[in-house]
Parts: C-alpha cells; structure tokens; sequence
C-alpha cells in the first residue's frame, strides 16, 4: 500500500534507475539531556503500514505499532545514536548530522540514495537529497522518523531509572515546566546537555 498523502519522491528516484532508496530521520535535537538518534529505513515498493506518518503526529501507541511493522517489512533498517559527549563536542546539529551517517551506513541492505529530512545532508557515500518536512511528504523518511523516536523514547526510559527525580519518562528530555522544576531542585544530572540553556525562561518550552 502506496499512501497517496505522500508526495511520490521514492517512485521518481526509482525511474532514475535507484532500486534501494532509503529514508533518514533523527529524534532528540531540542531535549536538554540524552542522546540523539537516527534512522534509516528502506522501503519496499509495496507495504502494509496503515496510519504511517510523521512520528510526532502519532501516538504513542500508534508510534510502537508501527515501530514493528516497520522491521518486520523494510528491506533494511538501522538506528543509531551520538553520545552526550559528542553533542558537547561537535555541537547538536552535527551530532545528528553524525547519527544520522552512522545510520546510513549501518544498513544491513546498503542504500544506493537517502533522503533526508530537513535541509541539512550528513557525510554519505551515496547521493542524498534533503526534503523540508520530510516526514510528511516521504513514506521512508516517516518510516525513519517513527524507528528514530521510538528507540529515543525507550532510551529516556532507561534513564529515567537510571536518573529518578527529573521525570525523564514524562517529559523525555524535552524543556517542559516539570523538567524545568527538576532542575531547579535537584540540579543538572550526567545525561544533561551543559551546552544547553537549563535555566528556565520566558520563552522557554512548556
């Protein structure tokens, strides 16, 4: 099943002779503490995955239904990460940059084009194409963004027992007015990004 909300950018890479055509996505660029990740996926022609879109539209339910159905269909998948100390290091667009290259190149099928969402490209070896609001406009590149939010979220999961007190299994990282609250209390903790503002303000997320 072909969705037709979904701008066909896979079928026109594959008339230019592209047979494996993934989709790449990150989750985890805004939060004030943890990893980010990325995925890349690669689609068959032909799938079942009733209700696929852009992860932050679903729920969270939805995002873990289709978290299988998705392995269970690609042709190939990976997911990967950059640490906290890379984000400190190379600075949070480059460390997704970073996740996202080592998920391309992780594949087990490998990719002959990506397609990337955003307008920034990662360091591949294989032509890619960025797409603004990619996860809306392309089936892999939603496909990405569900594998890429899906695994982050479990990560924020681990830390949160790891880390109690900071409600990372609410909030999952993000700058919300309870995160925000935790900080005041308790302090940054390891998984927090110093690089970060975490001081409250008034234009801070809630």
């Amino acid at each position: 099943m072909i969705i037709s909300d979904f701008q066909p950018l896979e079928q026109s890479l594959r008339a230019r002779g592209y047979t494996t055509i993934c989709g790449v996505d990150e989750a985890g660029r805004g939060p004030l503490a943890g990893d980010v990740f990325a995925a890349a996926v690669i689609l068959p022609q032909t799938y079942d995955l009733p209700g696929l879109a852009d992860s932050k539209k679903l729920s969270a339910p939805k995002r873990e239904a289709l978290f299988e159905q998705i392995q269970r269909q690609a042709i190939a998948w990976a997911i990967a990460s950059a640490s906290l100390a890379e984000i400190e290091r190379l600075n949070i667009l480059h460390a997704a940059l970073l996740a996202m290259q080592r998920a391309v190149e992780a594949l087990q099928t490998p990719a002959g084009f990506a397609l990337v969402d955003g307008n920034q490209k990662p360091k591949l070896q294989i032509p890619c194409e960025t797409v603004v609001k990619g996860d809306s406009l392309c089936a892999s590149i939603a496909a990405a963004s569900i594998l890429a939010k899906v695994a982050r979220d479990r990560h924020m999961l681990w830390l949160d027992k790891q880390h109690p007190g900071y409600g990372f299994a609410q909030h999952k990282g993000y700058a919300t007015k309870a995160h925000y609250a935790a900080l005041a209390q308790l302090g940054p903790c390891a998984v927090h990004r110093l690089g970060f503002n975490l001081r409250r303000n008034e234009t801070a997320s809630t």
